[in-house]
């Protein structure tokens, strides 16, 4: 794990033990916004220190700043070890169950001793409520499954979190002496959204000098085999990695099978073996000829097809397509021309309306969307009407002064309330060029109920985009309970768009609705949902759960030239 993940993670953990201590929430607060704020930087807090710039980071004053210097300096924070001989860290992880924040677990604790995850699952197995604790029946079924999920965590890791650390080492043994090939394999490299573990795959003429180097690495905890072809490693923040060195003659073969998916492999096996062809992992044979394998594009020709990209390898379709030569055309980040769900410091993002528009001409962008939170969304400083207008006057003064380089849409994200009503009227919302809508309370009601409220924005002429539209975060929260059947007629009936929401604990849509959405001809958006300048980044997570949904260009709008998206976002006014 590297310094700010461990310091976020710290920092997050401080947090839940306030809270269980029941101590002012304001406190609570800065620590929590404070660990966001550090989860999302992209240049190394020590880097940071060094330029003297730590209380530059949003959330992070004084003390904070203090506590970070202290834990690079000495591996440790002298506030977390104190507080953790008054509440132990094996009780406060606890508090990451859906279901279970800190103030339910210390009645837990207080009630029935509660210590352990352990301790928790005996407690509830044959139990139908536990009133003591505020726990009615419904409480405690959601509190199994946040459970569940809480297991499910401990095994996987977002791709947003494991992909990176994938491609840091990956270029590190590209590096090492005699390497010459070198590339990610496994559910990594399909851009799945969760990942069990890391496969990289290498060509060297030194296999056993390769592994051996590899088995050092700093971030390497725990060295689970080494050899010449192959090493094992647990890194520090428990990921599983297998670097696997073969013959320069199998790297092609030996990348397809271990890139996988084991339902794709299987296919293609089964139609290899109909042909007369073996394919492995060491090549393609016909008998005992070698026809191929340096390649990975050699199995497929092999079979009469086109290269599959890794993303498609799920066994959805996509060998029947590859055999016609018909595989879609997979939207590419180079095709992004703008960003249509962005918060600034107007409500709880951290950048300014003139920094997001700099940052997006960086990005080469041709328009960006501002869409801050609407009045519900008061945990998140959203606008009131009042102030909503003098966002816009903001906007105005700043397309004359960018006039030519970018447009700069005004927009909000607006909270669809309880009752299916939008949280700003329409003579309000028909000031704005682009309108999100979406559910941020009332996760809990039922299927009929949540369904009822996202149709019903929907069918609201001045409305565009329903954001992440299943509310899932990954491991953490499920999807509320919600026919998507409904949610795909009212879009198409509508002419609304559906966002994928590219920020790594969401990816919502999830890519088989992105596929289902294409089929019935419903448009996407890829959007990252911006609150700091590295929220950026994450588009092309967005972009890897809409290959894997087979999207095209054609199908996301937010890579229409501006003329075009124009023309879009008029259709769906109504």
């Amino acid at each position: 794990m590297n310094i700010n993940a461990e310091i976020s993670n710290m920092f997050e953990k401080i947090a839940n033990i306030l809270e269980f201590r029941g101590e002012n929430v304001f406190r609570v607060v800065a620590y929590r916004k404070a660990a966001r704020s550090i989860r999302e930087l992209t240049s190394p807090l020590s880097k940071i220190m060094e330029e003297g710039k730590l209380t530059e980071i949003p959330g992070v004053g004084k003390d904070l700043a203090a506590y970070i210097e202290e834990y690079i300096k000495r591996g440790k924070i002298t506030l977390y070890e104190q507080l953790k001989q008054e509440v132990s860290e094996k009780l406060i992880d606890l508090s990451d169950i859906q279901g279970l924040g800190p103030k339910t677990l210390r009645k837990l604790h207080d009630v029935y001793s509660i210590e352990s995850l352990q301790d928790l699952k005996e407690l509830i197995r044959d139990k139908e409520e536990l009133p003591e604790a505020g726990l009615r029946k419904k409480s405690l079924e959601n509190l199994r499954q946040g459970i569940e999920l809480y297991e499910q965590r401990q095994k996987r890791f977002l791709l947003g979190v494991a992909l990176p650390v994938a491609e840091n080492l990956r270029e590190r043994v590209r590096e090492l002496p005699t390497v010459s090939q070198v590339e990610l394999a496994g559910s990594c490299r399909r851009g799945k959204e969760t990942v069990g573990d890391l496969d990289i795959l290498c060509v060297a003429e030194d296999g056993a000098g390769v592994i051996d180097a590899f088995t050092r690495f700093d971030e390497v905890k725990r060295v689970l085999a080494k050899g010449s072809t192959k090493g094992s490693v647990i890194l520090e923040n428990n990921l599983q990695v297998d670097l696997r060195v073969v013959e320069g003659k199998s790297y092609g073969a030996a990348l397809q099978y271990f890139t996988g998916s084991k339902a794709h492999n299987v296919h293609l096996r089964r139609i290899a073996r109909q042909r007369g062809i073996k394919i492995n992992e060491y090549g393609v044979f016909r008998g005992e000829k070698r026809i191929g394998g340096e390649n990975e594009e050699d199995i497929y020709e092999a079979l009469d097809m086109v290269w599959i990209p890794p993303v498609l390898r799920e066994d959805r379709g996509e060998i029947e397509k590859a055999a016609e030569k018909r595989l879609p055309k997979l939207v590419s980040v180079s095709d992004i021309k703008g960003d249509l769900h962005v918060h600034s410091k107007w409500s709880d993002g951290v950048l300014s309306i003139e920094e997001i528009v700099q940052e997006a001409i960086k990005r080469k962008y041709e328009y960006i969307a501002i869409t801050d939170h609407s009045p519900s969304s008061r945990i998140a400083n959203g606008l009131s009407i009042e102030r909503l207008y003098d966002k816009l006057e903001e906007i105005d003064r700043l397309r004359e002064r960018f006039k030519g380089k970018i447009s700069i849409f005004s927009g909000s994200e607006v909270d669809i309330r309880n009752d299916g009503s939008l949280d700003y009227p329409d003579n309000v919302l028909k000031d704005l060029d682009i309108v999100l809508v979406a559910i941020h309370a009332g996760f809990r009601q039922d299927e009929s109920k949540i369904t009822g409220r996202i149709v019903d924005a929907l069918s609201n002429r001045y409305v565009h985009i329903l954001a992440h539209p299943t509310g899932r975060m990954i491991g953490i929260r499920e999807p509320y309970r919600v026919n998507m059947e409904k949610v795909f007629e009212a879009a198409k009936k509508y002419s609304k768009c559906l966002e994928i929401n590219a920020q790594i604990m969401r990816l919502d849509l999830e890519d088989i609705y992105v596929r289902e959405a294409i089929r019935r001809g419903i448009k996407l958006s890829i959007a990252t949902d911006t609150h700091h300048r590295e929220n950026f980044d994450y588009m092309r997570f967005g972009v890897y759960t809409a290959q894997r949904g087979w999207a095209e260009p054609k199908d996301i709008i937010n890579t229409y030239p501006f003329p075009k998206l124009m023309m879009f976002l008029k259709k769906a006014y109504g």
